[in-house]
């Protein structure tokens, strides 16, 4: 199905046209149709299966059909778990809402408090955000929702993983009644709990479900090696030199100390690497990414707090340097590449202590996953060791120590250097009459 059969304004259809889109993906073809009938939807998808642009296309022509005024309340809201999903979200309404005239507005923790503030009161349709600046900025009254007509809550289940579901319930009991707004729900997982809040929060939610029975996306060739920990980055680095048409690789492991010494590694065997995981600053975090996207940082290391967050086309290679703890996490971590129709490889590492997970991930994926021992021409043992720099901790100027150090107390002194200047009290010569 074409996106010109479908009833949208001339200016969607124009900025839609400019994004390059031309056919439907199945959730799109599902869902869009539904929205346009102001019914709301409560879909099944995941990432890299168009679900972004079948939200968007739907908002944004609803919104036109309203013709009410920008203000500084929104027309809108959209709510994602995590920052990267909220700027990715928002580079995707730039492209297809461009003729729109709609103002669409990010905000998010980690970013100039004051700015965003402004930003809302200058006037905005749309806000895509997380969910604590945004409860942050209503309770000062910055702005009101009672102009709301649309929700979508993207990634509902991740909302549930990342502890969310409180703040996104105030937000939902401030909205408009369900019956006074459109809401659209998008789930990698339409589990009871994320089913639960549908029938609570939205006005007989149509369930829309693309290929359950498929979990992955289309287009990734996935392969498994059974490897030793000690011996892991050696076939890293071989695999990566042996891989053809090698354009962005995305890695995976599951701590951030093992994210530092991935990258200190690569570094050192001249692969230009970046780490990106929670405790990096979300300016550095913007830069990354955008150097990621431009292709001039080819490689990148991620924790799972970034595995949902990503959103960048042609990225030919996923690699799980540790399998992940939580199945869903495979799919999410190897849904960053093979996006909207392209292909991709996604490489993953069984070692003897993440080894125990792969039945369970298998099991989830309803299919086993192609394995193999690796042969000795994979392996690079030639290669340069690193050691990762650990922060020192900052310094207090005024005591010369790290900040939240206990002082020890002064020392008091008694009369005849009692027990506590540590001494042995001197027995007191007995008077001479």
């Amino acid at each position: 199905m074409k996106f010109t059969e479908l009833d949208l304004s001339p200016q969607v259809l124009r900025g839609i046209e400019q994004t390059g889109f031309t056919e439907l993906t199945p959730v799109q073809q599902e869902s869009i149709p539904l929205a346009l009938q102001g019914k709301d939807v409560a879909a099944q998808a995941q990432t890299g299966t168009g679900k972004t642009a079948a939200f968007l296309i739907s908002l944004f022509s609803k919104l036109l059909s309203s013709k009410r005024e920008t203000s500084s309340n929104p027309r809108a809201l959209v709510m994602a778990p995590t920052r990267e999903l909220v700027v990715q979200i928002c580079e995707d309404a730039k492209s297809l809402g461009q003729f729109t005239g709609l103002k669409v507005q990010p905000i998010f923790g980690g970013m100039d408090y004051e700015k965003q503030r402004q930003a809302l009161k200058d006037g905005v349709d749309v806000i895509v955000a997380t969910p604590g600046r945004l409860i942050d900025y209503y309770k000062q009254r910055v702005f009101s929702m009672h102009r709301v007509e649309s929700l979508v809550i993207d990634e509902a289940d991740r909302m549930f993983d990342m502890g969310f579901i409180k703040d996104l319930r105030y937000i939902l009991r401030n909205l408009p009644p369900f019956d006074k707004r459109q809401t659209m729900l998008f789930s990698a997982t339409l589990s009871p709990q994320v089913m639960e809040l549908a029938y609570e929060f939205m006005d007989l939610a149509e369930k829309v479900q693309i290929e359950p029975e498929q979990v992955t996306a289309e287009g990734i060739d996935q392969i498994l090696y059974h490897v030793s920990r000690r011996e892991k980055f050696a076939l890293l680095l071989g695999l990566l030199k042996l891989e053809k048409e090698v354009e962005r690789v995305l890695l995976f492991v599951n701590t951030k100390a093992e994210a530092e010494r991935l990258d200190a590694l690569l570094n050192a065997n001249n692969v230009p690497c970046g780490v990106l995981s929670g405790d990096v600053p979300q300016k550095k975090r913007m830069r990354l990414l955008e150097r990621f996207r431009d292709g001039s940082l080819t490689h990148l290391v991620a924790t799972d707090v970034a595995s949902r967050g990503i959103h960048v086309d042609n990225v030919t290679h996923v690699v799980n340097y540790d399998l992940p703890q939580d199945r869903e996490d495979y799919v999410h971590r190897i849904g960053r590449t093979a996006r909207a129709g392209a292909k991709g490889r996604a490489i993953s590492f069984a070692d003897e202590e993440m080894v125990y997970v792969l039945d369970e991930i298998e099991s989830y994926l309803g299919s086993k996953i192609p394995s193999m021992m690796p042969i000795d021409e994979e392996f690079c043992f030639d290669y340069k060791r690193a050691h990762v720099k650990r922060k020192k901790p900052s310094v207090d100027n005024k005591s010369g120590k790290p900040p939240g150090s206990k002082r020890r107390p002064p020392r008091r002194r008694t009369r005849g250097g009692g027990a506590a200047s540590g001494k042995k009290p001197v027995a007191e010569k007995p008077k001479t009459t």
